[in-house]
């Protein structure tokens, strides 16, 4: 396996850890989010990008510090 295909697998896995810790920490119910993190494991890119198009949106729990309303 190239150097590339590595590359381009270790991001898949980033980008998909990252997208289900964004699932869980939606306001959508348990079984939304269960359905979401079982179509990005089975299918790790289409998944993927399905979810970045149509997935859930908003926290459960928004930042409140005054320093993270500040650019």
């Amino acid at each position: 396996m190239s150097i590339f295909w590595t590359i381009v697998g270790i991001c898949v896995v980033a980008l998909d850890l990252w997208a289900i810790a964004s699932i869980f920490q939606s306001t959508k119910s348990g079984g939304t989010k269960i359905g979401w993190t079982v179509l990005i494991v089975l299918f790790p890119v289409l998944g993927l990008i399905i979810w970045g198009v149509a997935g859930p949106r908003g926290m459960a729990h928004p930042p409140t510090s005054r320093e993270s309303g500040q650019g």
